[in-house]
């Protein structure tokens, strides 16, 4: 269904583009057409739809083999309070909601001289991040019906799956992790002016700051002993409609 969804997203931005761009006649919508420009607003308002893949960015303590991260598409939803500044520059909050499953696979060499079954050697990370971005979004000139544009900024989040006041650790199979990471965040993507809304695909990478990992009790953990820290890297593919 994620699938799907992306190419039919894809299908319809390059039917409209291949139309706009290649047609003799520009139709340039504006204020008085529709409402396919709100570009001159001082606040305006939309939604995002989009796909993410997460993944984790390790450092070591030691030089065991690297833990194997398995990525696994999730969904996100969200709303979008822009605030103008000039003609080129944007202010924008973007808070929604990310779903994502990212599964952790151990080599044997982790559990040296230790008892352990196939379960041990993998573990599911589920997240659900209330994810709240303040970005600003730096735009070029309107050409027709596209404005093309980069965006960068940082960001908070609320990991309602962290695990992280959990007493039971790996030892009972729960891998635990920070309840409030820190992200920065850079993308680019463009900007699509239809006769009723905007529309605006857009692909981002995020990259967190600050370190995830909630260590196992026991020190010797062959889980989360050798991490030094863990954070999460990903990519966003979003679909927004003003």
């Amino acid at each position: 269904m994620k699938h799907f969804f992306a190419l039919t997203a894809f299908l319809f931005i390059f039917q409209t583009s291949s139309a706009q761009l290649f047609s003799e006649e520009k139709v340039v919508y504006d204020a008085n057409q529709g409402r396919g420009s709100t570009d001159h607003t001082l606040l305006r308002w939309g939604y995002y739809l989009g796909i993410n893949i997460l993944d984790f960015n390790f450092d070591y303590n030691e030089d065991l083999r690297d833990i194997y991260v398995k990525r696994n598409p999730g969904f996100s939803v969200g709303l979008i309070g822009n605030l103008r500044i000039n003609k080129f520059m944007d202010l924008r909050l973007e808070p929604g909601l990310n779903i994502a499953t990212r599964e952790l696979k151990y080599s044997e060499t982790y559990f040296d001289g230790m008892s352990y079954t196939d379960a041990d050697l993998v573990r599911e990370v589920k997240s659900t991040y209330i994810h709240v971005p303040l970005l600003l979004k730096v735009s070029t000139k309107r050409i027709n019906n596209f404005k093309p544009f980069v965006v960068g900024g940082f960001s908070a989040a609320i990991n309602l799956s962290s695990n992280e006041t959990n007493p039971e650790d790996n030892s009972s199979g729960q891998f635990r992790t920070a309840t409030t990471p820190l992200f920065y965040e850079l993308g680019f993507g463009i900007d699509f002016y239809l006769y009723n809304f905007k529309f605006t695909p857009s692909v981002r990478g995020v990259f967190a700051i600050t370190d995830e990992l909630i260590p196992d009790e026991d020190p010797n953990s062959p889980w989360t002993s050798n991490i030094a820290s863990m954070k999460t890297r990903g990519v966003f593919l979003n679909f927004t409609f003003q």
